[in-house]
């Protein structure tokens, strides 16, 4: 194996060691860095958007979380701003809209800034938030392609923030022992990997999520972004070369972007291991054969539910608010000054994958990811 493939599996398997075992020393370990009698401070989140997920899930996990707190938001639809004020009681000197966004540098009571907006405004907002002199969490996919990744990257790292995206299964137990399983070879080698994961879209003909511009394509960029993670942190290695193909079954429907694509992803070492992403595709799931045994996730990639086994045995693990231990584990790591196990570089490595995978679409042919 060559040197940077070791260097990434140490990183992968370093950071999947952190395990619960760190969500739940996260805390003792913030109280070592405070002054003797100083209590730890609740850092202060601001939501960029008020969309499904923000209303759905992000602000909802925020009223879990015991390291950070939801302490303003940024819309641009005043109805919002008012029902959300009343709802978390948020102050309105805390309560942000597009045009005054960069006011939010001089609010002493915002340490984090959530990016929940349509994929083509993440880079403008997260460059933002960094320069305002926040440290920023962005949701996935974390850019419409990796050049926009690195941008974000550099501009974060030129105002000394941190910056994370937004990948909760991270700290979802059943991923993490997959992580576990996988990397440190418990069953052995690995031999086969398959997943996949989608929803069957019948929402608004019109939505961002049906633009090529605003989303940057489709199923594979909202839903496949979980599959290519699976495949990765399983393996614990970065895949050198991708070979896919798509399907529409709906055309009228997903005029701008693809709708189901299948893909194989060949890793250092020659495994291939096969994927596929879909708006018309009920799936969730991440099988793996080892040279010992087998184990999966089914379904493995929502928001709660999610069941594993190995060998046939059920894994034993609770369902936890994802979102909560995601965002506590970015205030830690704000807290502690260190960096996120999902930095900017975990996006922009998931990014290089999609970029390959467009290109290989347009070809035909494997596709180097570079």
């Amino acid at each position: 194996m060559a040197a940077s493939n070791k260097s990434s599996r140490r990183n992968f398997i370093r950071n999947a060691s952190l395990g619960v075992g760190a969500l739940a020393l996260g805390p003792a370990l913030s109280a070592l860095a405070m002054p003797a009698g100083k209590a730890k401070k609740k850092l202060g989140v601001a939501l960029v958007g008020l969309g499904y997920y923000s209303y759905g899930q992000l602000g909802p996990a925020l009223l879990h979380t015991k390291d950070c707190y939801l302490a303003g938001i940024v819309t641009g639809t005043p109805a919002k701003a008012v029902s959300w004020s009343k709802k978390y009681n948020i102050p309105e000197k805390n309560i942000y809209n597009y045009q005054n966004f960069h006011e939010i540098a001089n609010n002493p009571d915002i340490d984090i800034v959530y990016i929940v907006l349509p994929v083509f405004m993440h880079k403008e907002y997260t460059i933002k938030a960094a320069q305002a002199g926040k440290h920023v969490i962005c949701e996935k996919p974390m850019a419409l392609n990796a050049k926009d990744c690195e941008e974000m990257i550099a501009a974060c790292k030129k105002a000394n923030r941190l910056l994370s995206i937004g990948y909760r299964l991270h700290f979802e137990p059943h991923n993490m022992e997959v992580m576990r399983l996988g990397q440190q070879h418990i069953l052995g080698n690995i031999k086969k990997i398959d997943t996949g994961n989608g929803f069957t879209y019948n929402g608004d003909p019109n939505a961002w999520r049906l633009k090529k511009a605003m989303a940057g394509g489709g199923g594979l960029m909202d839903m496949g972004i979980y599959s290519i993670q699976g495949a990765r942190y399983t393996m614990g290695q970065e895949p050198i070369s991708v070979k896919a193909t798509q399907q529409k079954l709906r055309p009228q429907f997903f005029k701008e972007v693809d709708e189901t694509v299948f893909w194989e992803l060949e890793f250092p070492g020659g495994l291939k291991t096969t994927g596929k992403s879909s708006y018309n595709n009920d799936w969730s799931y991440l099988k793996v054969e080892a040279e010992m045994g087998n184990f999966e996730l089914g379904p493995a990639y929502g928001y709660g539910s999610i069941e594993g086994s190995v060998n046939g045995t059920p894994m034993k693990f609770p369902q936890i608010v994802q979102q909560a231990a995601q965002m506590d584990d970015f205030a830690n790591c704000v807290t502690l000054n260190k960096a996120s196990r999902v930095p900017g570089e975990e996006g922009l490595k998931d990014m290089k994958v999609v970029d390959a995978i467009y290109r290989s679409l347009d070809s035909g042919k494997w596709e180097k990811i570079s």
